[in-house]
């Protein structure tokens, strides 16, 4: 029985599994609160719809702040959510790129096999760019990679669709037109778009060179990417509520540059050599994202992509090209900050993994040839089928998954909620690192804890905008009368704990205590904090209690996620164990400094050797 005016819709159930697998992996291993690297922040900055760090990051923090609105779980982890549903989506995009190259291809006769050979790569090419190490670890906490490769991905499709449209006689200019605003708006989740720029140029000349002509379409072109752009006037508009995170402080036009060029962030490139440009080049590898199968599908595509559709083989040759030449070329990163730019390819990422789909076909298309097979094709052709095609993604899940299982991480928040528990009313504590200072971020700002607590960030005190934003702390401090940012963090540290010791009590984190020389003050360690007192202030009995205060999940029992800095914070829970010890020692209390070198050798069997010089310098045992 047919119903007056309803029109069947046809739903892609492959297309829904693009999206619902990855997504179904994401929230199996999603970090359940805060992370490390700029993870507090971004959390801080989107619950206060404000700023973060340069460039600020407009959309991709309207984008998350919609998550917090989901009455699931804490906000922090509302917002990894917000990453996962990016990261799937991106993934579901992979599938439509991959399926649109190759829909017009022609196994055999049978359409049946044919449509589902098409899909079945497709969605082989998705869960693989799903699963890789790269794109599992940015969907598992707040990340606005993600969300770029997505927008990425839909300009590279929109493109496609607009020369498909081109070649059957019709102009389609509203395309671009999307196209140039999207890519304006992506600036507003991460600047490295401009990266892609010249491929999608060339996508357009080689299709149609005569739009460059157009007058017309020109205007309308930039007009469309600078109301992209204008995305970006969040940040002067949020600067005038004075948010609780406004980095930057982008009232005036002045600061809005600064804080948009990444004026704050000066640095001296190192010296070029052989070895530190092939570890720049390195930081993009196809071979450890996808493993060498997948590099060779890689080439397999790449080579059917010249034959079949040129300008998409151009378009992912000069992507890759660009991103090398300004990352590895023009920012000659330094040795210990190689792994920042990692994240920095992962729209390229998402480019390999359609072109290993398109391997992928084109390999069953060699095979089926070869083995001639019947014009009507059984089951046991399609379990082949299948075993060839996943059996990739599949490797790729259980190599990484172990890795990327966050969903027992608290160390960060625990870290930070350790440290908080260690300081007394009304305190005052310095932080150095991004990565300590974030999480005390998230903590006190958006879930409220130890809110007497103020928590200045060492580094930033050489700026007036960030002064400002503490005005309990810095209103009327020496700080502004005189030029400190030529003389560096460290002398405002000293001036600003020259002017509150005494009033206040005033703490130290540990990346502070091994970042700075103290000559005129003493550090007295309080658990993974540091009481500072003045030089001729007597120090007193160490307070051990306070280590019975502490949650230890992930350090004591390891889990299964280690990043760079997760490390740094286990490292620093043992180190802090074994100086409590070792001065324990010292002045004859044998007992708890035995417990507490077996706590540090415990956290870090690596320790061992330290701790068993210790033991032998008191005579103590195990």
């Amino acid at each position: 029985m047919s119903i007056p005016g309803y029109k069947k819709i046809n739903c892609d159930v492959v297309l829904v599994l693009s999206f619902v697998v990855p997504f179904a992996i994401y929230m199996i291993t999603l970090a359940p609160s805060v992370t490390f690297f700029d993870s507090g922040e971004f959390l801080t900055a989107t619950a206060s719809l404000g700023s973060a760090h340069s460039p600020g990051y407009p959309l991709f923090l309207m984008y998350a702040k919609l998550f917090t609105w989901v009455p699931l779980g804490n906000i922090a982890f509302r917002m990894n959510v917000a990453t996962a549903v990016s990261s799937s989506l991106a993934c579901m995009v992979v599938y439509l790129l991959t399926t649109l190259l190759l829909k017009k291809e022609t196994l055999l006769q049978d359409e049946r096999f044919n449509l589902t050979a098409i899909k079945s790569a497709g969605l082989a090419a998705a869960v693989s760019f799903g699963v890789t190490p790269r794109l599992w670890l940015q969907s598992n906490h707040d990340k606005p990679y993600p969300l770029l490769a997505f927008i990425s991905a839909i300009i590279f499709y929109l493109l496609l669709q607009w020369q498909e449209q081109y070649r059957t006689g019709r102009e389609r200019p509203s395309f671009i037109y999307v196209c140039t605003f999207l890519a304006g708006l992506a600036m507003g989740v991460h600047q490295t778009i401009v990266l892609l720029l010249p491929a999608w140029f060339l996508m357009i000349v080689l299709t149609d060179w005569r739009m460059i002509t157009r007058i017309k379409e020109l205007i309308l072109t930039t007009a469309f990417a600078l109301f992209g752009f204008s995305v970006h006037l969040y940040l002067p508009l949020r600067a005038l509520s004075n948010p609780l995170l406004n980095w930057g402080d982008s009232k005036t036009l002045d600061q809005f540059l600064w804080h948009f060029l990444r004026k704050g962030y000066p640095t001296e490139p190192p010296v070029r050599n052989l070895a530190l440009l092939w570890a720049q080049i390195q930081a993009f590898n196809i071979p450890r994202e996808f493993t060498w199968l997948g590099a060779v599908l890689t080439i397999i595509g790449l080579v059917s992509l010249w034959k079949k559709n040129r300008t998409v083989f151009i378009a992912y040759i000069v992507s890759v090209a660009v991103f090398l030449l300004v990352i590895a070329g023009y920012f000659n990163t330094p040795f210990d900050m190689i792994f920042l730019t990692e994240e920095f390819f992962t729209p390229l990422y998402l480019l390999t993994a359609i072109t290993i789909g398109v391997g992928l076909f084109t390999l069953l298309n060699y095979a089926t040839h070869a083995a001639r097979l019947p014009e009507r094709i059984g089951l046991p052709v399609y379990g082949v089928v299948a075993v060839m095609f996943f059996t990739l993604p599949s490797a790729l899940c259980a190599v990484n998954y172990f890795e990327n299982d966050q969903h027992n991480n608290y160390i960060a928040f625990d870290y930070a909620s350790n440290s908080l528990r260690s300081l007394p009313q009304n305190a005052i504590m310095f932080t150095w690192g991004d990565s300590g200072a974030f999480p005390l971020w998230y903590l006190q700002g958006v879930e409220r804890m130890r809110e007497d607590v103020d928590l200045p960030h060492t580094p930033h005190l050489v700026f007036n905008w960030y002064l400002d934003s503490m005005p309990r702390l810095f209103k009327d401090t020496n700080l502004r009368k005189f030029d400190i940012t030529s003389f560096g963090p460290e002398t405002a540290l000293r001036v600003a704990i020259t002017e509150n010791i005494g009033i206040r009590p005033v703490y130290i984190d540990f990346s502070t205590r091994y970042s700075v020389e103290f000559k005129e003050f003493q550090p007295v360690q309080r658990g993974i904090v540091y009481c500072i007192r003045k030089i001729n202030e007597p120090t007193g009995i160490p307070d051990v209690s306070v280590w019975d205060n502490y949650n230890n999940r992930g350090i004591i029992t390891k889990q299964s996620f280690l990043d760079l800095d997760t490390g740094k914070a286990i490292l620093i829970y043992a180190n802090s164990y074994l100086e409590v010890g070792e001065f324990l020692a010292s002045i004859n209390r044998h007992q708890e400094a035995v417990a507490m070198l077996q706590k540090a050798e415990q956290i870090s069997p690596e320790m061992r050797a330290t701790v068993d010089q210790v033991r032998t310098r008191y005579g103590l045992g195990r």
